[in-house]
């Protein structure tokens, strides 16, 4: 079967030029101002940038669409397409989560932060790219692929809800082991430089170290994320730009959840529990179809109760820790 997609070779060039201008906006930014601590009111400016980007694009789309096929395609093709860069946001929360746990675990410094999430990024955009194409090969040939991304993602969500209390023991990755006993690495961070020489040999710093482990997260999370938007839609093209506009936000979305990662305790519960449903939606196309509009309003409402929950029992656990210190 072939998948049918809107997307020509001029929107994926024109769409391809335009991350790059973002891209190189970003980088050209990031040197101007140098190393330094992102603020949370910094962070929240560019989330919010990110976010209209997104959403500009979105309405360019059903623009482009509507004076092209129609209004009931351009409709459809755009809610794809929100439902889309919704699941890929909310799943890449949790890429966050773990990236702050790897900066907290090397002590990196703030300062030096940016330098390697930006490298992070770029490479998540790489891997992803890679994923779908290959992912719509798949799709394209096996119609039965869904129900094998179906139960991944249902057995994904599973395993995160059971071991959602458990701290990564991150002294046993097989990633860092590896390193620290074929690479020679220095204790102690060289500013932003991943590597450094000393007495005439070549030494790995640790922000080398932590851009390796970032990369790594960001392949394991592009493995669960992207058959999650196949889920939404068949169409390379949308699961392609969702999935990039998603990641382009996720340096903001970092800085800003870096400093309140403890008041959104309970996310990772409704991560869990979206992947689930996706997960379930695939198993089920062939028994019973649930639309776009309805699969966006659950992961909203999903996303949205555990948001409010995480902040309704933070509050109340803020008091009684206060008590106990009186």
């Amino acid at each position: 079967m072939m998948i049918e997609s809107i997307g020509t070779p001029v929107l994926y060039l024109g769409f391809t030029l335009l991350v790059i201008v973002l891209l190189a906006v970003d980088f050209v930014m990031l040197k101007t101002q140098g190393s330094h601590r992102v603020s949370v009111k910094e962070a929240a400016a560019w989330s919010v940038v990110w976010i209209a980007i997104s959403l500009t694009f979105c309405a360019w789309f059903w623009w482009y669409l509507d004076g092209l096929f129609g209004r009931e395609v351009a409709n459809e093709k755009a809610l794809e397409y929100l439902t889309g860069y919704l699941i890929e946001k909310s799943l890449a929360v949790d890429n966050v989560f773990v990236w702050i746990t790897l900066f907290s675990f090397f002590a990196v410094p703030a300062a030096f932060q940016k330098r390697v999430l930006l490298y992070g990024v770029l490479g998540a955009i790489v891997m992803r790219a890679g994923l779908i194409y290959i992912g719509a090969l798949l799709l394209a040939q096996f119609h039965w692929i869904l129900y094998v991304f179906g139960l991944f993602l249902l057995l994904t969500g599973i395993k995160m809800l059971v071991l959602s209390t458990h701290e990564p023991n991150l002294e046993k990755n097989p990633i860092l082991r590896w390193m620290r006993g074929h690479m020679k690495i220095t204790n102690e961070y060289h500013g932003e430089k991943f590597f450094v020489f000393k007495e005439g040999m070549r030494y790995a710093t640790p922000m080398f170290v932590v851009l390796v482990l970032v990369e790594a997260t960001d392949l394991i999370f592009a493995v669960d994320s992207i058959p999650a938007i196949f889920a939404v839609t068949g169409d390379p093209f949308i699961v392609f730009t969702s999935n990039i506009f998603a990641i382009l936000g996720l340096r903001a979305m970092y800085f800003l959840l870096a400093d309140m990662a403890e008041r959104f305790h309970l996310l990772k519960y409704g991560l869990a529990i979206i992947l689930m449903f996706i997960g379930a939606k695939m198993l089920l196309l062939d028994v019973y179809k649930i639309s776009t509009g309805i699969a966006l309003g659950i992961v909203g409402l999903i996303l949205l109760l555990s948001v409010a929950a995480s902040l309704v029992t933070s509050r109340r656990s803020g008091p009684k820790a206060e008590d106990r210190t009186d």
